[in-house]
């Protein structure tokens, strides 16, 4: 982000700075994108943060590490994930709640478009290079969710949501026998 000092001068905002913009961007971003999605009114500052935590992440490792958009949508799904699966834990909701709308951030919008685009301009070389790209992230993104869901919960939160489910799935038993 650059901008002007007064005197005609334009300088270079420091990184903490740009980082901080970021953020905030990314959050709001994320909040109007569940509230389109129906989020619950108090899951919105949360899943906020998350989004906001995945897109610092990103932005991080591509500005200042250098790395390439599926790595860095791998790295800052990691936390993310996790972030998730925390708060779903702590507000006793979905993991999707806070899962999709963190993820809307890196999901890569851009490269769908240009690869329809290309695709339509009959430019194959374009379409195939940003449909790789495109790809690639996608798969990232998928790759980090796996990851962070396949390590197991902590013992007393698994038993409980067991002891839970044997008790829904007896109600559901019952429920389903003939009344005579």
């Amino acid at each position: 982000i650059k901008h002007s000092n007064g005197g005609g001068m334009v300088s270079a905002a420091p990184v903490w700075f740009t980082m901080l913009v970021q953020f905030v961007v990314a959050m709001v971003a994320t909040i109007s994108f569940g509230i389109t999605f129906q989020v619950g009114r108090r899951h919105y500052w949360t899943c906020g943060f998350v989004g906001a935590v995945g897109w610092t992440i990103y932005i991080a490792c591509t500005t200042l590490g250098g790395m390439t958009a599926p790595m860095a949508t791998l790295i800052a799904t990691l936390p993310l994930a996790a972030l998730s699966r925390f708060f779903a834990i702590r507000h006793k909701a979905p993991i999707t709640v806070f899962l999709l709308t963190g993820i809307f951030p890196l999901v890569p919008g851009a490269g769908i478009y240009y690869t329809a685009y290309y695709f339509l301009r009959n430019d194959r070389a374009l379409c195939t290079s940003k449909g790789i790209e495109t790809l690639k992230v996608a798969v990232a993104l998928a790759l980090g969710i796996a990851i962070v869901c396949s390590i197991p919960l902590p013992k007393r939160h698994a038993a409980s949501r067991q002891a839970k489910i044997k008790k829904y799935e007896a109600r559901c038993f019952f429920d389903m026998l003939p009344l005579e």
